[in-house]
């Protein structure tokens, strides 16, 4: 079982980012942290494609049969899958015999949010 915390960045149906826009102020070290979990998840370049494929994927969610061609077996794939749900960055839900996964608008907003420029 991994230790690692999902974001805490859905709050009903706003975005509630886990740490404010990287130029208001400095991170926490508790904001660092669960920030770091995020990047380090989006760190590998088969995981972002992953999260890619799923964020622009006709209606924000892909099966894992139309997103596993991505140069990798598909116990790898999984293994990815499962770091990006860990992150937070990913729900899923199974439907049948497939996983359909999902990146939550909110985790978008605020991804985008923290790494926006405040005005």
């Amino acid at each position: 079982m991994s230790s690692t915390k999902p974001l805490p960045m859905l709050e009903g149906e706003a975005a509630a980012p886990c740490c404010p826009p990287l130029t208001e102020r400095p991170l926490t070290a508790e904001e660092a942290e669960r920030t770091a979990l995020m990047f380090k998840a989006l760190g590998d370049p088969v995981r972002l494609r992953l999260f890619s494929a799923i964020a622009s994927h006709e209606g924000g969610e892909a099966c894992v049969c139309d997103i596993s061609d991505v140069g990798v077996s598909q116990p790898t794939v999984s293994h990815h899958l499962k770091k990006l749900r860990e992150a937070g960055l990913l729900s899923s839900e199974r439907r049948g015999t497939w996983v359909y996964y999902r990146v939550e608008p909110s985790v978008i907003a605020a991804m985008s949010q923290m790494l926006g420029r405040s005005a």
